[in-house]
């Protein structure tokens, strides 16, 4: 499998994102739970089918692009990323107390924390990334080669890989979530997306609110014809001072916005309203009860 990745690697990402496309729309044809869960969702956000549409498509190139994301080398993949609201980023981080970005399922989010590792990690230091370790080894083993490129440093869902994080903002470097995935039991509160409740991260507003570390979402955009991409980078800001749930609840309205003016772009298949996972027992619960 790691080989078909080095050699996928090697073909143009017009060409990728063309096979992704075409994936897309073969796994939603084919998979009957795939393509129910996708419209429920859509259905749940009030978004139509032809506002979807687009959506099918993006999802396949969301997994046929990820060669040529981790492997290429930065000279090669810089040239075709650019970036709107870098000053932003700049302006947060000369604060000194770190920068979290929150980057949802949205476009592709996987370019955000490559991206910032090419342009701003020699300046600013590595970026931890938060990651869930896979349970197939092979995977686990290529993700965090990945996740341990120059620039970037993989952080696992555990206690150590919390701390890592949490240093990280202390010594003022930037750090990137996923704040629609849905955490482990105990690590989250239930919240409405869309309007229903939905498990939902607290990591990254107990970071913000114990560093005082600003969070900024980064969305990466795909330019049509495998042209390249965009990121955009936006303030984001919520009532951390008034606990967790009515943080969450501001997050994921914000969420909702974001999703809402890319429809076209949202990982519409993703399983956001699971129950959560059960932690190991180095995590230490502290979540609300289900609503």
């Amino acid at each position: 499998m790691t080989f078909l990745f080095r050699l996928a690697a090697r073909l143009p990402l017009p060409v990728l994102h063309a096979v992704g496309a075409w994936l897309g729309w073969v796994v939603y044809a084919c998979s009957p739970t795939y393509r129910r869960r996708f419209q429920d969702n859509i259905r749940q956000a009030g978004v139509s089918p032809q506002q979807a549409r687009r959506a099918i498509a993006e999802a396949g190139k969301l997994a046929t692009e990820l060669p040529w994301l981790w492997l290429r080398p930065p000279a090669e993949k810089l040239p075709l990323i650019t970036w709107q609201g870098a000053e932003l980023l700049e302006q947060a981080l000369a604060r000194g107390k770190g920068v979290i970005f929150m980057t949802p399922h949205v476009g592709s989010f996987e370019a955000v924390p490559l991206a910032f590792a090419a342009r701003f990690s020699p300046k600013y230091g590595a970026m931890p990334i938060l990651y869930r370790p896979s349970k197939f080894k092979w995977l686990d083993d290529f993700l965090r080669a990945a996740r341990s490129a120059p620039g970037m440093e993989p952080a696992p869902t555990t206690t150590a890989g919390v701390r890592l994080i949490l240093k990280a903002l202390k010594q003022g470097r930037v750090t990137g979530m996923l704040p629609d995935q849905v955490p482990g039991d105990g690590l989250g509160v239930w919240a409405p997306f869309f309007g229903r409740p939905a498990y939902t991260m607290t990591l990254a507003l107990r970071l913000a609110r114990q560093t005082g570390a600003p969070m900024l979402t980064a969305l990466c955009d795909r330019l049509p014809g495998g042209a390249g991409y965009v990121i955009h980078v936006a303030p984001l800001s919520l009532p951390l001072d008034q606990g967790d749930e009515a943080a969450a609840t501001a997050l994921n309205a914000a969420l909702e916005k974001v999703i809402l003016q890319r429809p076209g772009m949202y990982l519409w298949s993703y399983n956001r309203y699971k129950r959560p996972r059960a932690q190991p027992s180095a995590e230490t619960p502290s979540a609300a009860p289900p609503a």
